[in-house]
C-alpha cells in the first residue's frame, strides 16, 4: 500500500486547532509549528480567526487546497459530517485523536465512518490514537522527539500510551527513530497496511509492534512473513489473557483470539514475540548496534567472582558458550593484574583492578585478538566506577570508552550495573556513563539477565530464519 503521502504530507490541516489547549486536547498544531514541518499547515476551527498568530479556516471547505493529511481533535458527533467534507475536498489521509468510537461500543459509527470515506480516495488512521510521526518530513504528534536524529526504527502502537512509552524510552537509550504510528481502533488503515509500506521502506532497518488485536488474521500473517524475510519484527502482545482481552476491548475495541495459537502463527511467519516492554526495547536496542553478532561464543570481564558466575549461569542456560581463552590472551590479560582475587580465564574476573577502564580496555584488546570470541561482555559497575579514584588512585573519564568503540574491533554489549538506589551522586554517575557508552555506539544493559537474553533471542532469531 501507497502511504507516502501519510509520512511525507506536503499539506496538513488540524481540526479543532485552538489556543486554548485545555480539557485534554491534544496540540497538534503547535507540535506541528515547533517540530519544523514546512509544508503547508492550516488549522481548522470555526470560533477562531486566528490560532497561534496564524488565519484560520472554519471549515474543510473552505481550505485554498485539498490536503494530504487531517487531523481531527474535535468532538465525536462531527466524525461523519468531518469525513464527508474530506471526501468532498479530496483528502488523501484523515487521523481521528478523538475517541468514543468501537472502544466504547460505537462500532455502528466507525462502519459509517469507513463507507463513507469509501465514497473518495481517503484512508481513515484510528480512531481514538495519537497519530504518526515521520522524523525526516518533521510529521510529529508530541514535542521533544523531532530533536532526535532520523534513525533506523519504527513503531507500530496500538495504544497511545504505549507508543509514548516507546518514545520517552527510545530518546532515553538514544536510539533513534524513523517513523511511528499509534493506530488505535484501525477502522480502516490496519497494522498489516502499515507493516507492507515498511517493509520496502529502505530507511527502515528494524520494526517494533505493541499490537492488541488482529482485523483479519491471515492478511496479518502472509503480510508478516513478507516483511520478516527481509527486516526483523518485533511484537509485544497485549489482551493475552481473558481478562486482558477485556481491558484491550474497553481500550481499543480489540477482539483478541486465542493467545497460544496466536504466538505459534506469529513465530512460524517469522515474528520475534517478546513478553513484555523492557524486553522489547532490549532487543531494538540490539538490533540497531553497528556491529553483527557472528557467533555465540562470549568473553566476559568483571571485577567480582559471584558477578562472574551468575553470568556464566544466565548465558549457558541462553545457549551461549564461554570458551577457554587461549594462553596467549591469558599471559596479556595478566600483565596488568596480580593474581590476588583475580581470574584470567573465561569469565575473566579482574577484581579491583576491573574499578579502572583502562585495565578494563587493556583485557578487551586481549579478548578482540582471540579467535574463539565472537562478543566482548564487559561487565561496569557504577559504585565502582565512583571509587576507582579511591581505591587504585586512578580516575576513569569517558574517554577510555571512545578509545573502546574505536579500538576493539568485535561486537561489544556491556552491562551497566546500579546497586544504589538512594544516591542521587550514583544516579549521576549511572546516567553519565550510560550516556557515554550509548554515544560510543554500544547497546547497553542495566542487568546480566537483560544482555543474555538479548543476545540469546538474536540468535534464536538467526537460527529460525535460516531454518525457514
Amino acid at each position: 500500500m501507497n502511504l507516502e503521502k501519510l509520512f511525507y504530507p506536503k499539506s496538513v490541516a488540524v481540526i479543532g486547532a485552538s489556543d486554548n489547549l485545555g480539557g485534554g486536547k491534544m496540540p497538534y498544531f503547535q507540535i506541528l509549528r515547533a517540530s519544523g514541518f514546512n509544508g503547508a499547515l492550516y488549522p481548522v476551527n470555526p470560533r477562531r480567526d486566528e490560532v497561534d498568530g496564524v488565519k484560520a479556516y472554519p471549515s474543510l471547505d473552505e481550505l485554498p487546497e485539498p490536503v494530504d493529511y487531517a487531523i481531527v481533535a474535535a468532538p465525536v458527533e462531527q466524525s461523519i459530517e468531518i469525513v464527508k467534507a474530506a471526501v468532498r475536498n479530496k483528502f488523501k489521509f484523515i487521523h481521528f485523536f478523538t475517541s468514543g468510537f468501537g472502544e466504547t461500543g460505537n462500532r455502528q459509527l466507525e462502519e459509517e465512518m469507513v463507507r463513507e470515506a469509501r465514497k473518495g480516495d481517503l484512508r481513515i488512521v484510528g480512531p481514538n490514537c495519537v497519530g504518526v510521526f515521520c522524523a525526516e518530513s518533521k510529521l510529529a504528534f508530541t514535542p521533544g522527539v523531532q530533536d532526535a536524529s532520523t534513525g533506523p526504527v519504527a513503531f507500530l502502537g496500538q495504544s497511545g500510551g504505549v507508543t509514548g512509552n516507546f518514545l520517552a524510552t527510545s530518546t532515553t537509550r538514544k536510539i533513534f527513530l524513523n517513523k511511528v504510528v499509534s493506530y488505535g481502533n484501525q477502522i480502516d488503515l490496519r497494522v498489516e497496511d502499515y507493516l507492507d509500506y515498511l517493509a520496502d521502506d529502505k530507511g527502515v532497518r528494524l520494526i517494533a509492534c505493541y499490537i492488541e488485536d488482529i482485523k483479519d488474521a491471515e492478511v496479518f500473517l502472509k503480510t508478516l512473513k513478507r516483511v520478516t524475510s527481509i527486516k526483523p519484527v518485533i511484537i509485544l502482545k497485549g489482551g493475552k489473557t481473558d481478562t486482558g482481552s477485556k481491558a484491550a476491548a474497553s481500550h481499543t475495541g480489540a477482539m483478541a483470539s486465542n493467545y497460544t495459537i496466536w504466538a505459534a502463527a506469529v513465530r512460524q511467519h517469522g515474528g520475534l514475540l517478546v513478553d513484555d516492554f523492557d524486553q522489547m526495547m532490549d532487543l531494538v536496542m540490539l538490533g540497531t548496534y553497528g556491529k553483527v553478532l557472528r557467533g555465540k561464543r562470549v568473553g566476559f570481564l568483571g571485577a567480582g567472582g559471584g558477578v562472574s558466575v551468575l553470568f556464566t549461569d544466565l548465558a549457558v542456560e541462553a545457549g551461549l558458550h564461554l570458551p577457554e581463552l587461549n594462553k596467549k590472551t591469558q599471559q596479556k590479560i595478566g600483565e596488568v593484574i596480580r593474581g590476588v582475587n583475580t581470574s584470567t580465564a573465561n569469565p575473566v574476573d579482574l577484581g579491583a583492578f576491573g574499578f579502572d577502564l583502562n585495565v578494563m580496555l587493556h583485557t578487551m584488546k586481549a579478548l578482540d585478538e582471540d579467535d574463539g570470541i565472537d562478543v566482548i561482555i564487559p561487565y561496569f559497575s557504577v559504585e565502582y566506577i565512583m571509587r576507582s579514584e579511591f581505591f587504585l588512585n586512578v580516575k576513569n573519564n569517558a574517554e577510555t570508552i571512545f578509545k573502546m568503540a574505536e579500538q576493539i574491533k568485535k561486537p561489544v554489549v556491556p552491562i551497566l550495573s546500579s546497586f544504589v538506589e538512594d544516591n542521587l551522586d550514583a544516579e549521576r554517575a549511572r546516567i553519565a556513563t550510560f550516556a557515554t557508552l550509548r554515544k560510543a555506539g554500544f547497546p547497553v544493559y542495566a542487568k546480566i539477565q537483560d544482555a543474555v537474553y538479548s543476545i540469546g533471542t538474536y540468535f534464536e532469531w538467526v537460527s529460525r530464519r535460516a531454518a525457514g
